[in-house]
């Protein structure tokens, strides 16, 4: 094959051949506002309560809006699952933390090697979250007390926040009529 018809190929594989999707109902858009907003609301009364200072956001690790995204609008998806959702951010967590304690390199070789090694593990141990890779990145790439939590991290805020989003999520997604939404599909 000659070099004109590989980069052809290559430029159509990237053309897209379906339609996107339509607009989800509107009682879909509504459970997953409510879901997402109890979820991060939660998380965030959990922040202040548990810092004496409360400018401090430990608690409130940017991974889990992402993960609000998935759990209350996209419940069906193989990432929200508890198995993926749960396992996907702890796993990511240790992951980073380890990097951050055992390997001395710039914060942007820590930052891919951490991401990636993430994605690997996940992969493994069928736990593939996508919000994961950002809680690995969090844990080279935040504040100094991330940092002395040390493995504690993945556990508070983490796995904390995990349960009590995944709680939320049980109660909120079960809530509908609709025989379609229902949480969890399988549990691991």
């Amino acid at each position: 094959m000659n070099r004109p018809n590989k980069l052809k190929n290559y430029m159509l594989k990237m053309k897209g051949f379906e339609k996107c999707p339509p607009r989800k109902p509107f009682s879909k858009i509504l459970w997953s506002w409510l879901g997402a907003f109890l979820g991060i609301y939660t998380i965030s009364i959990l922040n202040e309560k548990i810092h004496l200072n409360a400018t401090d956001t430990l608690f409130l690790v940017g991974s889990f809006g992402a993960s609000a995204v998935l759990i209350f609008a996209a419940p069906q998806a193989d990432f929200s699952q508890p198995r993926n959702f749960l396992g996907g951010h702890v796993i990511s967590a240790l992951v980073g933390i380890t990097i951050y304690k055992f390997l001395h390199f710039d914060i942007e070789v820590l930052s891919a090697i951490a991401v990636s090694v993430a994605i690997i593990v996940m992969h493994f141990t069928r736990t593939i979250h996508p919000p994961g890779g950002a809680t690995a990145l969090v844990a080279i790439v935040g504040s100094e007390q991330t940092h002395q939590l040390g493995y504690l991290f993945a556990f508070m805020p983490i796995l904390l926040n995990s349960f009590v989003m995944f709680v939320i999520a049980l109660v909120i997604n079960n809530l509908s009529n609709n025989p379609k939404r229902h949480y969890p599909r399988y549990w691991f």
